[in-house]
């Protein structure tokens, strides 16, 4: 009889009927040295502190100011992409470590920025045990252990499925840092992990929310606060007083193109389909608090939930949920011509009429006679025009030109983002026509095979390159837009305005860093673009206005009531006369 082989146990195998987590326990044999004088020195210009490698962190006045109050009350930081965020983070990780046992867990919502964020760690810290946890829940990739690691770095979803299981809790977690803290709204996973820190923080731990573009209403912000539960807003732009001086502004200009006028008459049958389609959801008592032409997406998909609160049998359903459907194909359609070009328009119907399994709308959105000319006329007109698919492609190209045509002292790069995958290998293939190297930067998700999905190492290879100037431009969907830390990066190019606030902030921010940053957004005159442009400046200001507000609120109330040991040892606590 042949001996069984063990079965290889994975990790969730393991359920969370186990034992309950015992005390926490400290990383054994991290040293504790003492502390200096007002927590940070400042020697030539740079930061020293006993866990801080010499002469790595810049000492700049408002980033130690935001790690000071970060020592004394939980705290959410909205700063300007680029102006160091997760610097002070390190800073305020590092004197908690120094300070006490206990580990620091730093989640950000994305596998490359918590590589990212662990190899600045490495960088300005003195060696400290990290562990790196990042995948996906059903398939964790583990590098290193929680049990005796200083700092834990981690996708959030990692660190929920793990407490859920039970393999271990968070009280020996000194901070929690929730990177791109906008994210902790409604039920994304930074929600119920706030929840169970808030049970078993430890005394004298601290919270540290980390973002650039909280949002532009109150009830976001307020939200993201409340469920992050920090008291303390501090909030600085890059115009502020002790900012200002340490970075570089950004430029940004808008860059105008018009349809052709037979692309023009191929968006007014679109159009036309989507007021016929419309009057019939007005005629049944739906979409009659706003006009047509002023429907966005959030509205089409805001009617099906009216639709199905709707009383009556569901039976009386389903012929406004068709038209709530064909009007939606259509919407996008129309969006994707606008913004995108003839291509990404016809490429949307073609995946809609290869769909597997079809709906009763989608089947006939493509049957609609606007539609059947709409698309054979797109179809001429690329054939029998040497015009590109939108006119926006020629902007680019002479945008890209002028830049990489530009004398630096530095390999050029040009980053250009675009929020759909067609138009993102329409604008490789356009680029690469004139003879330059492209990258491409895209999510996981593969819908075939001439557009296929990036893995992490295939993303941290292709961003690895455009740093080091082996190419000069990098096509990039949303996944670029948060956090990736890429210098000099000499031309942002948005290809379409996009209406939420916070992604443009977050696009902005990948240039300005080290040198003067440059900014253009594409924009198509009467079009939905204009709108959006409009929409995002709005929201923008109205961001900043609500921001301060809170900030200033934060400021006036009276600190929570410190715990008993939630204070400095005797000697630490800061004079007024301390260097910072």
């Amino acid at each position: 009889m042949r001996n069984a082989v063990p079965r290889q146990r994975r990790l969730d195998d393991f359920s969370g009927e186990g034992p309950v987590p015992g005390p926490p326990r400290s990383a054994p044999g991290r040293p504790h040295p003492p502390p200096l004088p007002g927590v940070w020195r400042i020697v030539d210009g740079m930061v020293e502190h006993p866990l801080v490698r010499d002469g790595e962190i810049r000492a700049l006045p408002f980033q130690l100011d935001l790690a000071r109050i970060g020592l004394e009350e939980d705290l959410l930081v909205v700063l300007p992409t680029g102006l160091g965020k997760t610097v002070i983070a390190a800073l305020l990780g590092a004197e908690l470590l120094r300070a006490r046992d206990g580990k620091v867990l730093f989640l950000a919502p994305t596998r490359p920025l918590v590589q990212q964020h662990a190899e600045s760690f490495a960088r300005w810290l003195l060696p400290l045990r990290a562990s790196r946890f990042t995948g996906t829940i059903r398939r964790p990739v583990r590098e290193g252990a929680w049990e005796g690691a200083d700092l834990v770095f981690a996708t959030p979803e990692i660190i929920q499925n793990d407490l859920a299981a039970g393999r271990y809790g968070l009280r020996d977690v000194a901070l929690i840092v929730f990177d791109e803290a906008h994210h902790a709204v409604g039920k994304y996973v930074y929600v119920p992990i706030a929840a169970r820190y808030a049970t078993e923080r430890p005394v004298g731990s601290r919270v540290l929310a980390l973002t650039a573009s909280p949002g532009g209403q109150d009830a976001r912000i307020e939200e993201v606060v409340a469920n992050l539960g920090v008291h303390r807003i501090e909030a600085r732009s890059r115009e502020d007083e002790g900012v200002r001086e340490y970075v570089q502004p950004v430029d940004v200009d808008l860059c105008w193109v018009d349809l052709p006028p037979a692309v023009s008459h191929i968006r007014d049958l679109v159009g036309e389909a989507s007021r016929a389609t419309a009057r019939k959801l007005q005629k049944m008592g739906y979409l009659r608090k706003k006009p047509i032409a002023s429907l966005s997406v959030k509205d089409l998909i805001a009617l099906r939930a009216e639709i199905f609160a709707r009383p009556g049998p569901m039976v009386r359903r389903f012929g406004p949920l068709f038209h709530q459907l064909v009007l939606l194909h259509l919407h996008h359609a129309q969006e994707r011509l606008e913004t995108q070009g003839l291509a990404p328009f016809l490429q949307y119907f073609e995946r809609l009429a290869a769909k597997e399994k079809s709906a009763r709308g989608d089947r006939a959105v493509l049957q609609l006679p606007e539609v059947v000319r709409a698309r054979r006329e797109a179809e001429e007109f690329l054939r029998s025009t040497r015009e590109p698919s939108h006119p926006k492609l020629d902007a680019l190209v002479d945008l890209v030109r002028t830049t990489l045509g530009a004398g630096r002292d530095h390999p050029p790069r040009v980053l250009v983002f675009a929020q759909y995958r067609d138009t993102i290998q329409t604008i490789q293939e356009v680029l690469e026509l004139q003879g330059w190297t492209v990258g491409r930067f895209v999510g996981q998700s593969t819908r075939d095979r001439k557009d296929p999905g990036m893995n992490q190492k295939e993303q941290a290879r292709v961003l690895g390159g455009f740093r080091q100037g082996r190419f000069p431009i990098l096509v990039a969907s949303s996944v670029a837009e948060e956090g990736l830390d890429v210098p000099d990066v000499d031309l942002v190019v948005f290809f379409e305005s996009v209406p939420s606030e916070i992604r443009a902030i977050q696009r902005r921010g990948r240039t300005g860093r080290s040198s003067i940053g440059h900014v253009v957004v594409l924009l198509t005159r009467e079009t939905r673009d204009v709108a959006y442009q409009k929409s995002e400046a709005r929201r923008e200001k109205a961001m900043h206005r609500i921001v301060r507000r809170l900030s200033s609120e934060a400021r006036r109330r009276p600190s929570a009531p410190r715990a008993d040991g939630d204070r400095p040892p005797a000697g630490e606590e800061p004079r007024p006369d301390d260097p910072v």
